[in-house]
Order: structure tokens, then sequence, then C-alpha cells
């Protein structure tokens, strides 16, 4: 019986951590099975990364001036046995909680890399950076054997990191990013407009560039207040000698409104979906054929 309640206090305790700090809750049965249905899912990820899985997609980004594309940014999709393809909010926070996202983001990396060094000498890819990533392991070390082992320039590949993963870091994220951009790669601060210290992160962190969260894009065309926020933040990013990408642009209407504030680049559904290797070869095969018949 003692045992019994050390299980049961246990798995009140995963719970109550799970809730979030300065919480607690009492033991119910529900809980057990909410724990071996987490227990699965971890299972099933595992499996998922040794038994591969998973496929990178990419969605191309696009320079405003001739809306040609300039790069893409890598995207995870999971081939579930069962569930069909899932998308990266259906397994990214449980990869996150587990620790699951270091293999997993080094997995998408290489990859990433691989297939961008038969890309075009002028394209970007991107690839997201958790901030697990920046605090475990010698995601240095990864990303230069990722490099060498691809060929691709350093110059050509693109590290994305939330704003809101800034905020819970220190001293030594900055100077992880630092070591970062002496390789010569690019660094992207992600969602930029959802945090809440974004001016002293531009200040302090060696960014290039700065992606503006779709969920102010999105209420552009329907608010003054977003679309004036969008603009600011445009401003505020050229000001500061930084690239401006917009995330989320789904409609014309959008479109023409960022252009018209002078937006750098644009990334969004209206332009293209996220696309397997193949198709984006196939899409960047026609776009340079396109170039050279104009030419």
């Amino acid at each position: 019986q003692a045992n019994e309640l050390l299980r049961c206090a246990d798995i009140a305790l995963y719970q109550a951590k799970a809730d979030g700090r300065g919480t607690w809750c009492f033991y119910g049965s529900e809980m057990d099975k909410r724990l071996h249905e987490r227990r699965c899912q971890e299972d099933e990820l595992r499996r998922a990364i040794t038994e591969g899985q998973f496929e990178a997609y990419y969605q191309p980004r696009y320079l405003s001036k001739g809306m040609c594309i300039n790069g893409a940014e890598a995207l995870l999709r999971w081939h579930h046995p069962t569930r069909g393809l899932l998308l990266p909010e259906q397994f990214i926070p449980l990869a996150e909680e587990t620790g699951l996202i270091v293999p997993l983001g080094e997995w998408v990396l290489r990859k990433a890399c691989l297939e961008a060094s038969n890309w075009s000498d002028e394209l970007v890819v991107s690839v997201n950076i958790s901030p697990l990533q920046l605090r475990v392991g010698d995601l240095y070390q990864m990303i230069i054997s990722a490099l060498k082992d691809s060929g691709l320039p350093a110059s050509r590949l693109e590290l994305e990191i939330t704003e809101t993963a800034l905020l819970q870091e220190n001293e030594s994220t900055l100077d992880v990013l630092n070591r970062l951009k002496s390789l010569g790669l690019r660094l992207a601060m992600d969602d930029f407009g959802t945090g809440y210290s974004s001016l002293s992160n531009l200040r302090n962190y060696p960014f290039d560039m700065i992606k503006i969260d779709g969920s102010f894009v999105a209420g552009m065309s329907h608010s003054v207040e977003n679309h004036s926020i969008v603009k600011a933040l445009i401003d505020l990013g050229h000001g500061l000698s930084m690239r401006v990408t917009a995330e989320g642009v789904e409609t014309l209407e959008q479109l023409n409104l960022l252009l018209a504030d002078g937006c750098s680049e644009l990334q969004g559904f209206h332009m293209s979906h996220p696309l397997p290797a193949n198709e984006l070869h196939a899409l960047l095969s026609t776009a340079r054929l396109s170039d050279e018949v104009k030419q």
C-alpha cells in the first residue's frame, strides 16, 4: 500500500509540475490514463526519430522587389503510421517537453543543409532552433559538422530563434549566438512582436533579420491598429539595418499592403504552401527558366 501511495503522489506531482510553477493538485484516477497516453506518445515520437518517419518541407520566401524566391524555411512533417501527416504544432510541444527536440532539431538541420546544397547559389535555407538546443549539447559544433558534411556555405544558412525563447535565456545564449554568427551564417528573430523585450533583444543580440509574427499580418486588412503595428515594426527593422520578413501572408490585400509599407521579404500561403523537397525543386526550376526567358 505504501508503494501505491508513493506512486499516486508521484503522478500528482508530475501533473502539478505540468500545470505550472507553484501549483498543487490531488491525485485522481484519470491522471493514470493521461500519464499512460503521454508515455505512449513519447514512445511513438522516439520510434519515429529512429525509424525516419519525418520529412522536411520547405516554404518559399519571396523578395518584395520582383517577387522572386530568395530562400525557404524548413518545416517538419511527421508521417505517422496511423494518424497520417502531422503538422509541427501536433508534435513539437511534446518534443520540447521530453527533450527529443534536440535530436529532432539536429536531423532537420542536417537534412535542410544537405538539400539546400543542391539549390541555386543565391538561395538561403532557414531552420528553426529550439531554446533547448541553445542550452543543451554543442549547437556550434553540430552546425559546423552539418555545413561540412553537406558542403553548404555558412552564408546560405539562416537560424530562426523565437523572441519569446530569448526571454528565457541569459548571457550564455548571447555567447552561443555570437559564436554562431562568427561562422558567417545568418540569424533571424522569429515571431517578432509577440514577446516583451523586443527593443533590448534587437540591441543586444546579433540578428540580421526580424520575422513579423503572422498574427499581426492576419489583422492588417481589418484593423488600422494592426496595420500601424506592422508598419512600425518594418520601419524599426530597417532603421536598425535589418531585413524584415512578414510571415503568414494569406491574401492579395495583405500582400499589397506589405509591399506598400516596404517590407523586405514575404512568406505565406498566398504565394506558396510548404512543399516537399521535390516539389520545391520543380518550383525553383520553373522560376529559373522564367527568369532566363525574361533576360
